[in-house]
């Protein structure tokens, strides 16, 4: 408002400004901190299962390090095994085991790697992606629940299934459920159809979690940990970062650029038109998506407007994440060509379109009028309302006389003069309407292109005119308006990637051989070459193809069987490690434990899984793994000599092996219900006096100082030798 304006409303009172268009609603502008109309759903079912998760991993914590609440869940969960162990059968056994080696190991990898084949034939890459890097925050954080809650195997029940590794977090039940989530959120379709098939994922998450209890592999509280925290981790990340109305799961014919635009979508496009441009919107349609590919057209019935209709191209986010990996393919491929730089924001895309039309428009050349910028949700979807060419049919459905020739070539003559290059002249982009020629979608309009790129204009606007009439034709009246040279040029320049995929389409279609006789109608002049090498094109290849095989390898060892998580060394005493080894192997009425280790030796992790234990000492003079330590119910001596003993109720056998270029040997110790093997590879040039650190290091403890331990603490029984239990 100017000062004198300022003045008289001042004096008079408000001024009533006349609205931009008669009828319009007055513009609004959004409040600051009102919400967008599409934000990111956190819905309350999805804040449910973060909560779930939260709550039962807090608590999961709290009871390993208070012993009272630890004694209760462990009491509480051994009477629901007990329940389920009293209806144990053989034909049931035979099913529960079957269901367990089905959903796990092998069986979750094929299910895993069958969601991933269906994704990229569907080619829903973000859901791809998502699922991956769903798996990946699985793997870390579930190993870092299982080091932080790691706990032994079920006490008072016998265990009739494989296992391995401590009782945490279920990873088989975790890794089945997201991957069966991953069947939910990319590959069902919302609605009716995804309602179904989550209660038959939680029906068979039910069911796996109730063989493995069953089974008694698994405390009950392992199993509602590991589905929920598997169930928050896939709901929220396919619920964020793949959202229904951005990245729909749809089987219907397309391109996943179009969007949907019925729902929430639809109330906020009517509801931003009226706020920000005073338009009513009445009918939102989609128009001309076979030939449109970076954006979704759509055809806007407005009431009261300047005119019916109203034509809007609606840009998401996604959009701008294609535009980027597009041009990143065809810098690959093709070399770096003109302004080949990816927009960095829906903003910046959709603001320089609109740009673009104003431009052209100044130039003279016939394209839709601009009406403004409409912003959906702010930096995520933008609609771009212009003029509607109402009556007006694609070039390649229309006829083409010699008026619309002419319009055509004046109309890249304008480019030309005005320094201006379409960079897409295509029959999807040409409209004819009473013999007029209407020009549309100028998203990739480059000002100061380079000559090539001007040259492939008009190559393409005479071809796209010769597949309506005939290249003897066309080219006579472009005389008319371009020397024999630079008509020479242009056919030089148009080849192969040069023209757009419905252009090159048409061509294919047509028995004609249009570029040839174009060129033989020119002054002859070499082709000219497309691709480009730099520094940077072969750089940029290596470095796209060096992260390309990262993520098949993170991609493969993710969905891969899992082996087994390991668990701490166990040292003599009531440790969880050395509990896990007495139920490894219950027969042993004793258990080998680390006591103390000398100077220079360490351990690390343990392989404690049904049937036997195993741990490794490490030395900085004979090497990594120089004495491999495993506990067995029986082990064969066969080839080994007996010598007198320096454990106590054990029987002692040495078998030597080597002693250069490095010393190899053999010892086991027998005792009721076990067998322990000593295996001894020292590395090139170790002494073999260093084994005699193995008589300080290692021990052994018996299996009843355990079994006293738990039926003290817990008052439950630790099954096998000494404390049986009922079968």
């Amino acid at each position: 408002m100017s000062n004198n304006a300022g003045r008289v409303a001042a004096r008079d009172g408000p001024v009533s400004l006349p609205d931009a268009a008669a009828g319009r609603a007055r513009r609004q502008r959004r409040p600051t901190g009102e919400p967008p109309p599409l934000p990111h759903p956190v819905t309350i079912t999805t804040t449910a299962w973060l909560v779930l998760a939260a709550i039962v991993l807090a608590a999961a914590f709290v009871a390993t390090v208070h012993a009272p609440w630890l004694r209760t869940d462990d009491r509480a969960g051994t009477w629901v095994l007990r329940q389920l162990a009293g209806i144990r059968t053989p034909w049931l056994t035979d099913v529960a085991k079957g269901i367990n080696v089905a959903g796990s190991g092998w069986g979750a990898s094929v299910l895993g790697l069958s969601v991933v084949a269906l994704v990229i034939a569907f080619r829903r890459w973000r859901h791809l992606l998502v699922f991956v890097g769903g798996l990946v925050v699985l793997n870390y954080a579930g190993t870092w629940i299982y080091f932080g809650l790691s706990r032994p195997r079920p006490y008072g029940v016998p265990i009739i299934a494989g296992w391995t590794g401590y009782a945490s977090a279920s990873p088989p039940v975790a890794v089945l459920t997201f991957c069966l989530m991953g069947i939910v959120y990319c590959l069902a379709v919302p609605g009716r159809v995804r309602s179904c098939t989550k209660a038959a994922v939680a029906v068979m998450v039910d069911v796996f979690g109730l063989a493995r209890l069953y089974l008694a592999v698994d405390h009950p509280g392992d199993v509602l940990l590991g589905a929920a925290f598997a169930v928050a981790i896939a709901v929220t990340a396919f619920r964020y970062f793949t959202p229904n109305q951005v990245f729909p799961v749809t089987y219907r014919r397309g391109r996943t650029a179009h969007v949907d635009v019925t729902g929430r979508r639809a109330t906020a496009i009517r509801h931003a038109m009226r706020d920000q441009l005073g338009l009513e919107v009445t009918e939102i349609k989609p128009v001309g998506l076979e030939s449109s590919a970076g954006s979704t057209p759509l055809r806007l019935r407005v009431k009261d407007g300047p005119d019916e209709f109203l034509f809007g191209k609606l840009y998401t986010k996604g959009h701008v994440r294609a535009d980027r990996w597009y041009k990143l393919g065809r810098t690959l491929l093709y070399g770096s060509l003109e302004d080949e730089v990816p927009f960095k924001s829906v903003r910046r895309l959709v603001t320089y379109e609109d740009y673009a039309l104003r431009l052209l428009h100044d130039i003279g050349v016939r394209t839709a009028s601009p009406h403004g910028i409409v912003e959906i949700t702010p930096e995520r979807e933008y609609l771009l309302v212009t003029e509607f060419f109402k009556d007006a049919a694609e070039i390649g459905g229309s006829e083409v006389d010699d008026g619309v020739i002419d319009q055509g070539l004046l109309l890249i003559r304008k480019l030309w003069d005005g320094g201006i290059a379409h960079r897409d002249i295509k029959p999807g982009n040409l409209m004819v309407r009473s013999g007029e020629l209407l020009l549309i979608d100028v998203a990739f309009v480059q000002v100061r292109p380079s000559p090539w790129r001007q040259a492939v204009d008009l190559g393409n606007m005479m071809l796209v005119l010769a597949v309506r009439t005939d290249p003897e034709r066309v080219y006579q009246r472009a005389l008319g308006y371009f020397t024999p040279d630079e008509l020479a040029e242009a056919f030089a320049a148009t080849r192969g990637v040069a023209s757009p995929t419905q252009l090159r389409a048409f061509m294919k279609r047509d028995p004609r051989d249009l570029l040839g006789e174009f060129r033989a109608l020119a002054p002859p002049r070499p082709p000219i070459a497309l691709q480009r090498w730099s520094i940077q094109r072969v750089a940029l290849t290596a470095a796209v193809l060096a992260v390309a095989l990262v993520a098949v390898y993170i991609g493969v060892q993710t969905v891969a069987p899992a082996g087994n998580p390991g668990a701490s060394a166990p040292r003599c005493g009531t440790g969880h490690s050395m509990i896990l080894s007495a139920q490894a192997v219950p027969s042993a009425a004793l258990l080998p434990c680390i006591a103390a280790l000398p100077t220079g030796w360490s351990t690390g992790d343990a392989d404690i899984a049904s049937g036997h234990t195993r741990f490794w000492l490490d030395s900085d003079r004979a090497g990594p793994h120089a004495i491999t330590v495993t506990l067995t119910a029986a082990c064969d001596t066969s080839g080994a000599q007996q010598i007198r003993t320096d454990h106590p109720g054990t029987r002692r056998f040495e078998h030597p092996l080597s002693r250069q270029p490095h010393f190899a040997d053999l010892r086991f110790y027998t005792f009721p219900g076990g067998c322990v093997t000593y295996r001894f590879s020292f590395a090139p040039g170790a002494s073999p006096t260093l084994a005699g650190a193995v008589d300080s290091a290692l021990s052994f403890q018996p299996r009843s100082v355990l079994v006293d331990f738990i039926r003290r603490t817990e008052g439950l029984a630790l099954c096998g030798r000494g404390a049986p239990c009922p079968r």
